[in-house]
C-alpha cells in the first residue's frame, strides 16, 4: 500500500513540477517533495495502528477432548477413520459387552430376590394382623373370666403367650421388610451402575469433529484411567480464532467491531469476522499460589500480548479452519473510519502474498 501511495504521489509531483510546471523545480521544492511523503506516511501508519490495529499472529484453535473410556475392557470394534469428519453421536469404538451384561443380569436377579423377600414379609405381616387381633380378644376374655373365678389362670397365661409369639413374629417380619427395603435401594443403585457400565462399552462422539491420532485397534484392552486416553477428539463446532495484539493497540477495540483476517490455508481470501471479546489475561499475569517469593530472572520477558477472540460472520461463518492454522488480520474500531480503507488494502495485499511459497526445494 505504501508503494501505491508513493506512485500516486509521484504522479502528482510530475504533473505539478514537470508536466504543467506550476511550481519551479529547485532545491527548496526538492526537499519539500522528499519530506512530505516520509512525514505523511509516518503519521498515517502510526494513527492507523491505533484506530485499525493489525496483527500478524492470528491463530485458529479448537477444543481437544481426550477420549477415556468409562470402563476397562477389550476393544472389539473401531468403525471410524482418522482425520475424517465425525458427527455427534457416531460410534467411536465398542468394547466386549459380555462381562458387563453378566453384571447387569446378576444385579437384576439380586433385585428380584429382594423384592420377593419384601413381598413375603409384607404378606406375612398381613396374615399375622388378624391373628394378633384375635389373640388380644382372647387375652381380654380370659382376663375377665379369671377375675370372676370362672376361668383358669393357665388358659389366660397360654393366651398371653400366644399373643406374645404372634407379636414377635410380626416384629420379625417388619424388620425383614425394612431390611429388604434398604437392600432394594442399594440393589437398584447397583443395577443402575451396571447399566451405566454396559452403556460405556459403546463410546459415542461428544460433538462434531474428527480424531487426529487414532491408534486404537480391535483387541486392545482400553482402561478407564484419565492419564491413558485412547484417542484425541478435535471439536469443530466452536473454533477459537485469536488475534494477538500489543497492549497499547487495544485502546479503542470493543466487542462488536468489524474485523478481517487472512489465513495461509486460504491464500488470497479475506474472511469476515467480528470481535467477540478481549481476553484480559496472560500467563505472565498469573500470581503463583505458593509461599515462595516471585522469581525475577535476568533475561528479557516475552512480549505480553493480549488475545482478542474473533467470531466468523456472514457467509464465512461456516468456513473450516484447521486447528493450528495461522495468518494475520486487522480490527476496525469506531474511530478514524476514513483511513480504514488504507488498512483494508494492506490486508488484501498481505493475503495475496500467501499465494507465493518462498522456498528453494
Amino acid at each position: 500500500m505504501e508503494l501505491i501511495l508513493l506512485i500516486i504521489y509521484s504522479v502528482i509531483v510530475w504533473l505539478i513540477f514537470f508536466k504543467f510546471k506550476w511550481l519551479p523545480w529547485n532545491i527548496t521544492s526538492q526537499v519539500i517533495v522528499a519530506t512530505i511523503p516520509i512525514i505523511g506516511l509516518t503519521i498515517l501508519i502510526l494513527f492507523m495502528n491505533i484506530v485499525a490495529p493489525s496483527s500478524s499472529d492470528v491463530r485458529a484453535m479448537n477444543y481437544v477432548i481426550p477420549i477415556v473410556p468409562r470402563v476397562t475392557g477389550q476393544v472389539t470394534e473401531v468403525p471410524i477413520q482418522p482425520n475424517r469428519a465425525i458427527k455427534k453421536g457416531d460410534v467411536l469404538f465398542k468394547m466386549d459387552p459380555v462381562p458387563f451384561e453378566a453384571a447387569e443380569k446378576a444385579a437384576e436377579a439380586t433385585l428380584r430376590g429382594l423384592k420377593d423377600q419384601l413381598n413375603n414379609a409384607a404378606a406375612k405381616k398381613a396374615s399375622l394382623t388378624p391373628r394378633i387381633d384375635l389373640a388380644k380378644k382372647r387375652v381380654e376374655q380370659f382376663t375377665q373370666l379369671a377375675a370372676t373365678g370362672a376361668g383358669k389362670r393357665a388358659d389366660l397365661e397360654q393366651a398371653q403367650s400366644d399373643l406374645g409369639n404372634l407379636q414377635s413374629e410380626y416384629l420379625a417380619a417388619d424388620a425383614t421388610e425394612e431390611q429388604a427395603r434398604a437392600q432394594i435401594v442399594k440393589a437398584e443403585a447397583d443395577l443402575r451402575s451396571a447399566k451405566y457400565d454396559l452403556d460405556g462399552t459403546t463410546h459415542l462422539a461428544p460433538a462434531n469433529g474428527r480424531v487426529a491420532n487414532l491408534a486404537l485397534r480391535p483387541g486392545v484392552r482400553a482402561t478407564q484411567f484419565a492419564t491413558m486416553p485412547v484417542m484425541s477428539f478435535i471439536e469443530e463446532d466452536e473454533p477459537w480464532v485469536l488475534a494477538f495484539l500489543r497492549q497499547n493497540e487495544l485502546r479503542y477495540v470493543e466487542p462488536g467491531n468489524e474485523a478481517e483476517i487472512y489465513m495461509s490455508t486460504y491464500p488470497g481470501r479475506i474472511i469476515k469476522c467480528v470481535v467477540d471479546s478481549i481476553l484480559w489475561a496472560t500467563a505472565q499475569g498469573q500470581m503463583p499460589i505458593s509461599g515462595n517469593l516471585p522469581n525475577t530472572v535476568p533475561v528479557a520477558a516475552p512480549e505480553h500480548r493480549i488475545a482478542v477472540r474473533l467470531l466468523l460472520t456472514g457467509k464465512d461463518r461456516d468456513t473450516f479452519l484447521a486447528a493450528g492454522a495461522e495468518g494475520g488480520g486487522a480490527i476496525y474500531t469506531e474511530h478514524g473510519k476514513m483511513i480504514h480503507i488504507v488498512r483494508k488494502v494492506f490486508v488484501r495485499v498481505s493475503a495475496k502474498l500467501d499465494w507465493f511459497v518462498f522456498k528453494l526445494h
